[in-house]
């Protein structure tokens, strides 16, 4: 599969590596992770840049388009190593990238050291990524993982029944994040976070942890995902446990729910939130699935889209978009180009997406639940919808910045209406 995704990649390049890219040119670095927990996901982040491309018939403000794909392991030195490598050897005028939280914060500072760039989020997701000091040639069009968590702890709380959980999630700057934006909400509510726990991000064994769990709670919040969701899946199963679950944005993305072994067992009844609902009847989705669907073979690819390969995808629309708008005009340290950027909403197949002043996307959070899909798998179906969500969560600024950045601690459940 890995073969296959890179032979197609090499199959749009136009010049040799470090090579710089002509005035008929626009050279783009893909910086993905292709290594690690988010490998698989990362995977489908190239196909969907390979997919926007090819549906802009390979050009861009009347540019041919040139991709170079520079492979991260999730971590910050790597991602930041491969990205002045797509800058100063290979040429690149613009980044689309990267997939992990703390990339996302490390690419944040690495574009302040080359303001006539442009970086574009591919799919990471930790606050601090725009809202701390943001990078004026930053910008990101999906949803922070705060964002992601709004509406899934009212819709636990009042449509489930459930009130107490005990909370595992990964520790790190996106494990925070969305755990914050699930706790605010269920804390709202009027639920009570019994304990937490935190999981170092590539954890293998997780025994400790579900041996460890309180009796007296309604569900356990899970705030995994790749292979770490699918290992804790595989060892609650074994273990025997039944307690509720309570999926975060990636622990029910389409890298999980088509993984092998008991993992799947545990999953169905989840209710997760986050950027997709794989059931979207919006015509601009299904369209956009149709194409996904029909572009790459069966067997190297998902059943639909992961929310990894959503994001890369309507980060090159933006990309192509705003080329477009500027007949790809790229001089001035790119002013007109990140103007454009900035400019109007996005239409995408998740919806219309505007960036905020921070260049951070407000937009529309799925709520889905797990099911059976009657033919031995799994499917996630949407049972609600929270629109027009922005990064302060409906709070005003300074309501937002007094809860504190997310932490192990933050938020502080009590102080937000709930117990814990």
């Amino acid at each position: 599969m890995k073969k296959a995704l890179f032979a197609s990649v090499a199959a749009v390049f136009l010049f040799p590596a470090g090579a710089m890219a002509d005035d008929h040119t626009v050279k783009i670095g893909v910086l993905v992770a292709l290594e690690g927990v988010f490998a698989a996901g990362g995977a489908d982040g190239v196909r969907n840049v390979e997919l926007a491309i090819q549906q802009a018939g390979g050009k861009a403000g009347g540019k041919e388009i040139e991709i170079v794909v520079a492979p991260s392991d999730t971590t910050p030195d790597t991602a930041v190593r491969q990205a002045r490598k797509l800058i100063e050897q290979d040429g690149v005028d613009i980044i689309i990238g990267p997939l992990s939280g703390s990339e996302g914060i490390a690419m944040r500072d690495y574009a302040k050291t080359v303001p006539d760039k442009t970086i574009i989020n591919g799919i990471s997701g930790a606050l601090e990524t725009t809202w701390v000091d943001p990078a004026e040639n930053f910008f990101r069009f999906n949803l922070d993982g705060s964002q992601w968590g709004a509406g899934l702890g009212t819709y636990v709380v009042k449509e489930k029944g459930w009130n107490k959980v005990a909370t595992v999630a990964a520790d790190y700057s996106f494990g925070y994040t969305n755990f914050l934006g699930f706790a605010v909400d269920f804390c709202r509510a009027g639920g009570e976070i019994v304990e937490r726990f935190w999981v170092p991000l590539g954890s293998s064994d997780f025994g400790g942890v579900i041996a460890a769990m309180p009796d007296d709670i309604d569900a356990i919040y899970l705030g995994v995902g790749g292979t770490d969701a699918i290992n804790f899946l595989n060892q609650y199963e074994q273990a025997g446990a039944e307690t509720n679950l309570i999926g975060g944005t990636i622990m029910a993305d389409q890298t999980v729910l088509t993984s092998k072994g008991r993992a799947k067992d545990a999953l169905v009844g989840t209710p997760t939130s986050g950027a997709l609902a794989e059931d979207n009847p919006d015509p601009a989705w299904t369209e956009y699935v149709a194409a996904y669907q029909e572009a790459f073979p069966e067997d190297e690819r998902f059943p639909t889209p992961s929310l990894f390969g959503v994001g890369y995808y309507v980060a090159t629309l933006a990309a192509i978009d705003a080329l477009n708008e500027i007949d790809g005009d790229l001089s001035d340290g790119q002013a007109k180009f990140r103007e454009a950027l900035a400019d109007d909403p996005l239409d995408t197949p998740l919806g219309p997406v505007s960036l905020n002043e921070n260049r951070q996307a407000t937009g529309t959070v799925f709520i889905n639940e797990v099911q059976d899909d009657g033919a031995g798998g799994l499917k996630n179906v949407m049972v609600s919808k929270v629109e027009d969500v922005n990064q302060t969560l409906g709070m005003t600024a300074d309501e937002f910045r007094a809860m504190g950045l997310p932490s192990r601690d933050t938020p502080d459940c009590a102080a937000l209406g709930g117990k814990g």
